[in-house]
This record gives structure tokens, C-alpha cells and sequence, in this order.
């Protein structure tokens, strides 16, 4: 089959590879689509942290945000699911340890990530090897697109999830900070950012730039970006006794007095993964509560994929976030 492997800094190339051949308890997803994440521009950069850690290592296979049909079982367990469209989770834990029996495996210390850790091949292929126990079934409602939005959708949705109050600020309006404001049930959600036509462009009117904020108590921020020197911002306009939500990764260390966050009074929130939101961000998304398919800028075939984790875009694919690759094309 062919993959998209990703050799050293900014040096890959599309390969012909062996099939993955399901072993038990896992099945074989001929891929439909994979979303391409700020997570993969940095390991095709060479900038991602685990590279750093011994955590991941080249060569490597990216791609978490994917969806497809299943092929193959290499179990009985996985029969079931052959015909049927799916996506699935990108943590896989070893499901021994005491967080993986606490329901806690995206924090498994032995964890796998597809397309992220520990040399587990992504989606950025024409088929895929998941354990059954990740998979979660697509409706027909959900067309590929959608369905590729599934994780960064329950990313945003747990980070959504951990907000309180009826006025919530979300920093950073690219991919999971338009979710995050998509999911949040707040009475008022505002939006911070520097390029900010397209937000506006989807109906959030409460858009605005640093200088242009208004002076509002904010129950809760929710940081959403990569920049090192928002994670302290976000603790600087979130109301005292209020609370600060972080899923924002910054490629170097971001940060934030300790004392203006025991001086306020705040709560601080990590949120790591889509993991345990998964079915609800399906379920969400089939019932049309959400629709993430507007923030998809273009599909291209798998020979772009280099072109488009250097962080090149066509300027007809307009101001929307995501990129999607059909890697059939």
C-alpha cells in the first residue's frame, strides 16, 4: 500500500509498504480521510517535544484524525466490524496498569498513540491497524469529512466540558477553539484572536482582537493556542475564583506566575486527548448540533501531504483551519 513517511526534519516521502495484517484484537481500516493537526506539522518540523524525549522517533507514519471502513479482522472480536464505517481513538493503553482499570488509559504511562507515539503507524496510508477496543462506528449521517473531525471534536468537547459559568472567553480561533465555542453551552461565548474574518464568518459575533476586548469578567478561559505567552494571559482575564481550561500546546514551555493563580483563587484544568468524548462528539455531530465540515479548507491526495505539513496553502482553499487528505487520491 502506500503511506506518507516522514524520514528527519522536513524529509519524507510517499512509500510502497507492506499491508498491516490485523493481529488479535485488532482490524485492518481502509482509510476514507486523516485530518492533518498542528501535533503532525511538528514532528514533520522536528519541533515535537516527544521526539526530544526518546517518546517517538523517525521514521514515522503520522496521521491521528482519520476515519474509514473496516476490512479485515485478526480475531473473531473484530469480525463484526467488517463492512462497518469507523473512526477511533488515538490513546491506546496498555489496559493493565491502574489508570488504564481506572478508565484513565489516555494517561497510561505504556501508552500508544496512533500516528504519535511509540512508532504506532497513522492514517497518513491507504489502510490502517487499530485495536478493536478504539473503534467507534460512524452513522451514515457523518460523511468522511465529519468524520475525520471526530478527535479534534472530542478534544474540544472535553475541553468545552470542563468550562463553567455563563460567560466563557476562548483563546485562539483556529480548529479547537472554533469547536471548543461550538460545544460550549454558555450564555455568552466570547472569542480572542488576530485573524479573526472567518469566526466571524461562522456567527460568532463576540470576536475580537487583544485590543479590541471588552473589559468583562470571564468565568471561564478556555487557551487554545500554541503561543508560550498565552497560557499567563488566559490567568490574567479569567475572573477571580474563576477557572482556566488548557488544551493549547506551545512548542516551547509556556510560563505562568503561581501566585496570580493562588492569588485569584482560580481552578486549572489540563485536558490531554479526545479520549472518553469520543461518542458524544459522534453523536453531536449525527444529530447536527454541530457541524464541523465548514471548518475543512480543502481535501488533497497523499503526494501533498509533504506540501501541506510544510505549512503551504493555497490561497483559493480560503481562511478555514483544516486540512484534510484523501489518501486514495
Amino acid at each position: 500500500m502506500r503511506a506518507f513517511v516522514v524520514t528527519a526534519p522536513h524529509t519524507a516521502e510517499v512509500r510502497e509498504v507492506a499491508d498491516p495484517v490485523p493481529g488479535p484484537g485488532e482490524v485492518v481500516v481502509d482509510v476514507e480521510r486523516a485530518g492533518v493537526c498542528g501535533t503532525d506539522m511538528e514532528f514533520f518540523s522536528g519541533r515535537m517535544a516527544y521526539l526530544h524525549t526518546g517518546e517517538a522517533s523517525y521514521p514515522m507514519r503520522l496521521g491521528h484524525e482519520w476515519c474509514g471502513v473496516v476490512t479485515a479482522a485478526g480475531s473473531a472480536d473484530g469480525e463484526p466490524w467488517i463492512g462497518r464505517r469507523v473512526t477511533g481513538d488515538t490513546m491506546l493503553g496498555c489496559g493493565r496498569c491502574a489508570r488504564c482499570r481506572a478508565g484513565r488509559g489516555h494517561l497510561c504511562a505504556d501508552r500508544f498513540e496512533i500516528g504519535i507515539r511509540r512508532g504506532r503507524p497513522g492514517a497518513l496510508a491507504e489502510r490502517l491497524p487499530v485495536p478493536v477496543t478504539a473503534l467507534h462506528e460512524l452513522p451514515g449521517t457523518i460523511d468522511a469529512a465529519a468524520g475525520a473531525m471526530v478527535e479534534p471534536g472530542a478534544n474540544a468537547l472535553r475541553a468545552a466540558r470542563a468550562a463553567r459559568g455563563d460567560r466563557v472567553l476562548v483563546l485562539g480561533p483556529g480548529t479547537i477553539g472554533l469547536l471548543v465555542a461550538s460545544f460550549l453551552d454558555a450564555a455568552e461565548v466570547h472569542l480572542l484572536g488576530l485573524d479573526l474574518g472567518f469566526a466571524r464568518s461562522l456567527g460568532f459575533t463576540r470576536a475580537w482582537t487583544l485590543d479590541e476586548l471588552p473589559a468583562l469578567p470571564f468565568d471561564t478561559v478556555v487557551e487554545c493556542t500554541t503561543a508560550a505567552s498565552m497560557p499567563a494571559r488566559a490567568v490574567d482575564l479569567v475572573e477571580p475564583g474563576g477557572r482556566v481550561v488548557f488544551i493549547g500546546l506551545a512548542e516551547e514551555p509556556s510560563l505562568i506566575d503561581t501566585r496570580r493563580v493562588a492569588l485569584k483563587d482560580l481552578t486549572a484544568v489540563g485536558v490531554l486527548s479526545g479520549s472518553g468524548a469520543l461518542a458524544e462528539t459522534i453523536e453531536a455531530y449525527a444529530a447536527g448540533a454541530v457541524d464541523p465540515r465548514p471548518l475543512v479548507a480543502a481535501t488533497v491526495g497523499l503526494d501533498d501531504a509533504g506540501t501541506v505539513l510544510a505549512g503551504h496553502r493555497d490561497p483559493a482553499w480560503g481562511a478555514a483551519p483544516k486540512i484534510h487528505i484523501d489518501p486514495r487520491r
